[in-house]
């Protein structure tokens, strides 16, 4: 990893739960010496992209980023486009739906949406997700650029008893999701959740992210499970008709197969 890729890193640390962190803890966090995380945060500061609490010292992120933001969904309106198939679809399921989009091999949260039909739900509090564990993870590796495998299999971290930490076992759910159209995590990131995911595409005709369904894993029955994927597939074919994409061959032909064969599959676009 390049000195301007760790640099940049750094602010993936950042979130609306965490908007400021101090130097020590981000040392911790990022898992580096005070020295490198420093001269990092320095070069971020003074190009704009966080600046200093001037009462507590920590840092948060600044002006540049901001910008960059507004750049970005002014140009490229992905999380328009998303809104109101999120909204159906936690809806419809009674659970959290959220989008994630792809920047080379890391895969970012966009935007979520919760559904009020249940006091305990699902809440989507991190800004990346781990490849491995996560549904829309496993998505990105089963349909994604290749590189993505090379950097999951560098951070298989252990997050619950469920979670797989080996090549073999990794393949094997990569292999389910492509037979399937979906990734699943069965309380593989956090012990209480089940998650479902449905690949998107955008106007380049590449993996542009995931469509993903978070359920507390006691409430999803076989039935609830069919509900979710067929409203995944819904969503997934809006999605990708808002960002200018369209659904290749092998994700609808493996919806439309095996244990998919019952859900909802209009072979249009």
């Amino acid at each position: 990893m390049s000195s301007a890729t760790k640099t940049l890193a750094l602010l993936s640390h950042f979130s609306a739960d965490r908007p400021e962190i101090g130097l020590s803890q981000l040392c911790r966090i990022a898992g580096r010496d005070k020295a490198t995380t420093y001269r990092h945060l320095q070069a971020l500061e003074t190009a704009g992209f966080v600046e200093q609490n001037p009462t507590t010292k920590h840092y948060r992120l600044g002006p540049a980023v901001l910008q960059l933001a507004q750049v970005r969904e002014a140009t490229v309106p992905r999380k328009l486009g998303a809104q109101l198939p999120l909204s159906q679809l936690a809806d419809v399921t009674g659970e959290t739906a959220h989008v994630s989009v792809v920047s080379g091999t890391t895969l970012y949260a966009l935007a979520s949406c919760e559904s009020p039909r249940h006091g305990t739900r699902a809440i989507i509090d991190i800004t990346t997700f781990p490849l491995h564990a996560t549904a829309s993870g496993l998505c990105a590796l089963a349909f994604g650029p290749d590189a993505m495998l090379e950097a999951a299999l560098s951070q298989m971290d252990r997050f619950t008893p469920h979670t797989a930490t080996t090549a073999e076992a990794l393949s094997d759910l990569i292999t389910d999701a492509r037979a399937t159209g979906f990734g699943c995590s069965d309380r593989s990131f956090e012990a209480e959740i089940h998650s479902l995911s449905a690949p998107l595409y955008d106007q380049t005709g590449l993996f542009a992210g995931a469509v993903s369904v978070a359920s507390v894993a006691t409430r999803v029955s076989p039935e609830q499970e069919r509900l979710i994927k067929t409203e995944l597939i819904k969503a997934s074919r809006d999605i990708t008709r808002n960002w200018g994409g369209q659904l290749p061959a092998n994700v609808t032909s493996a919806w439309a197969s095996g244990s998919s064969r019952h859900y909802e599959t209009d072979s249009t676009p």
